[in-house]
Order: structure tokens, then C-alpha cells, then sequence
């Protein structure tokens, strides 16, 4: 079947086919981070969609997607401007969003691959960069909303995690914008992230024996499966959606539907028992991530996909369907407090009824007494 002049929205749900001409009027992309993950998974649809007149795929490595015109490099190389002066749109996907790196180092990373393609877009005069942070950004708080405003404002805290990490390439967003006014830029923020490979602290909280629940809050569950967010990577990236724009699965799951679902059990503890002993772990060493991360797996952070939908798209996976996924993926993977653990140590841990997020005192002197040597 031949595609008309519909909107590509409609043309990329309908799953017709685009005609030659419509392919030579697309836009040129690149994307980096492209020889894995949502790179790889967004380089191979756009690849395969016709859409896009050229699809350079920027990283370190060559990856394995065909028909696609591969430029390995450092993306934080300054010259990154001269190989990408052919760029209509850039779609920013090299992120290191490891809960085990080092702190200092993943943060360094992550920020000068964001200001490196800002700046070098800019002197490129690519017409549109489009970036993924996270709804993190908008911070998980009893008091919120359900579900949030695209518009809502942006209150998640300053951290030494990921979130942190998001909240500085916002910031470097913005100061572009006004630095750079010709610039045209998209940022799309998904809700808790399901699919092969992703590893974040929603994730672990599923591989732990028990579900936390602070005593007094009412949880609720929504997620964006890397499917998703990949069809609305393109449209962003063919200008359909701009600004600020959340993606992720209509609804949401109360506790006790995930309950049902996961066929965990919760372990209810007090809010300050909760986050004091988290804290004093994560300062320890024992767990990755700080303790404010813990908001996002206890608070709600749900988010209206309102831009997208208006724009004709339509989440593939519903918040069931993810949770099943992300169950799936968790099979043989153990964590407490984020941190992965063998499943011996799991289940001796919850044996003693520290579980999830607590931990146990034989870790905290352990991790005590390693620090005095």
C-alpha cells in the first residue's frame, strides 16, 4: 500500500509503506550511542521505516545494523561539529546510566557527551537535537499529582545518581537554548524503563524477595517499555512533537495490582527508618544508588503523555504487559538495596527480615569494619 500526505504519526500506525518520493523528503538523522541499546533499537526502526532520507549511526564502535551509514568516534571530541554539518536532526542517545560506576566518572561522562552535541550541533546548524532524560525529573513525592502534567515543574533532588545526572543535562539544555536561539530542541522523558538490557533502580527493586512500602503512602506503577519510547523517538525526530514531552504507558497500577501481578509479597517500614538507614548505606558503600532514589520505587512519579497522544501515537505495551516483561527479565538477577546480591544472600537476608531496602546490621558493621582496616 502507498502512503498518501497523512501525518507520519498516522502512516507509522497504519504500517504502510513509504513511497520513494516521501523517503527523499525526510530528514537526514544521526544518532549516537547507536551500536546499543535504545540507540541500536531507535537507528534499526528508523532504518527500517523510510522515513528519514539518511540514518548516520555515530558511537564508538560499529554496531550491526545494516543499510545505515556508520561514523565511529569519541562523540565528546569537540570535532564532532565537522561530522555532522550533513545532520538535519541529531537524536542525543549515549548515556551511562550504570548504578555501579563511580559516581564522579559516570557524571563526567554523561555531561560532556551532552554539552559536546549541543555545541556541536549548534556550530553545525542542525536544525533539531532531541535529548532523553527522564520523568525522575519531576521528582516522586506522596503529594504529587496522579498523574503528573507534561508542564509540571521540575523538583526532583540534586543527587549524586542518576537522577542528578538527568537534572545537569536539563540544565545544559536550557543554558544551549539561550546561548544557541536558532536550535531547535526535544526532550523527551519516559516513565520507569522496561526491556532488554535496562538496569535502573525500578528494575532491581523487582529482582529483591519482598516489595518495600513505606507505611502511609499509596504507590502507583507506570512504565515506558523501549518500544515505546523508540516510536516516539521518531516522531520526535521527524519534528512532529517538540518541547518537552513525557512517554509511557496510559494508566497506572496500583500496589496492589502490582502485587497480584508480580506475586510478591510488600515489607512496610516507616518513612525515616526507611530513608535514614538508606542513607547510611548508600554513605557505607554498601549500596549504589542514593537514598533518594528510593522515592521513585515508594512515591508516585505517573506521567500524561498528552503531547504524544495528540500527535496520533499510541503506547504499544500497557503497564501490565511492561510489569510481565520486566518480571520475565528479572529471572536469576537478586538485589537488596540496589545492590546485586547471589540469590543465597537474598534469601538469607529476607530470612531475616530486612529486606528490600533495609538490608541487614551484619552488612553495615561488615562494611564498618572493612572501612577501619
Amino acid at each position: 500500500m502507498e502512503c498518501t500526505t497523512a501525518t507520519l504519526s498516522a502512516i507509522e500506525l497504519s504500517g504502510c509503506r513509504v513511497t520513494t518520493a516521501k523517503r527523499r523528503r525526510g530528514p537526514v538523522v544521526a544518532v549516537t550511542g547507536a551500536a546499543s541499546g535504545v540507540g541500536r533499537a531507535f537507528v534499526a526502526r528508523a532504518a527500517e521505516s523510510g522515513l528519514f532520507r539518511r540514518v548516520v549511526a555515530i558511537d564508538e564502535q560499529r554496531g550491526d545494523v545494516s543499510d545505515v551509514t556508520w561514523r565511529v568516534l569519541d562523540i565528546r571530541d569537540p570535532l564532532l561539529a565537522n561530522r555532522i554539518s550533513d545532520i538535519d536532526v541529531l537524536v542525543h542517545l549515549a548515556f551511562d546510566g550504570s548504578l555501579d560506576a563511580p559516581s564522579k566518572e559516570r557524571r563526567a561522562f554523561n555531561l560532556r557527551c551532552a554539552q559536546t552535541v549541543l555545541t556541536a550541533s549548534a556550530a553545525a546548524r542542525v536544525k533539531r537535537v532531541v535529548l532523553v532524560t527522564s520523568a525522575m525529573v519531576y521528582g516522586a513525592d506522596a503529594e504529587n499529582p496522579v498523574p503528573l502534567p507534561e508542564d509540571s515543574p521540575v523538583a526532583a533532588e540534586p543527587d549524586s545518581g542518576v537522577v542528578g545526572d538527568y537534572l545537569e543535562i536539563e540544565s545544559l539544555a536550557r543554558r544551549s537554548l539561550r546561548s544557541h536561539p536558532g536550535l531547535s530542541l526535544t526532550v523527551l522523558r519516559p516513565a520507569a524503563l522496561v526491556g532488554p538490557g535496562v538496569d535502573t533502580v525500578v528494575t532491581r527493586h523487582f529482582e529483591a524477595p519482598r516489595l518495600l512500602v513505606v507505611k502511609g503512602s499509596l504507590p502507583s506503577w507506570q512504565f515506558c517499555h523501549v518500544d515505546d519510547l523508540v516510536s516516539a523517538l521518531q516522531l520526535a525526530a521527524l519534528g512532529e512533537v517538540t518541547g518537552v514531552v513525557a512517554v509511557g504507558s496510559e494508566g497506572w497500577l496500583t500496589q496492589e495490582q502490582v502485587e497480584e501481578t508480580s506475586g510478591l509479597r510488600r515489607f512496610e517500614l516507616p518513612a525515616g527508618l526507611t530513608f535514614g538507614t538508606a542513607q547510611r548505606l548508600h554513605r557505607l558503600g554498601v549500596t549504589p544508588a542514593p537514598a533518594t532514589d528510593l522515592h521513585y520505587v515508594v512515591y508516585p512519579w505517573v506521567v500524561d503523555p498528552a503531547t504524544l497522544r495528540a500527535a496520533g501515537w499510541k503506547p504499544a505495551w500497557t503497564n501490565e504487559a511492561a510489569l510481565s516483561e520486566l518480571l520475565a527479565l528479572r529471572e536469576g538477577k537478586h538485589a537488596l538495596v540496589g545492590r546485586r546480591v547471589s540469590g543465597k544472600d537474598a534469601t538469607l537476608t529476607a530470612a531475616g527480615a530486612t529486606v528490600a531496602v533495609i538490608g541487614t546490621a551484619a552488612i553495615v558493621r561488615r562494611a564498618r569494619r572493612r572501612r577501619r582496616r
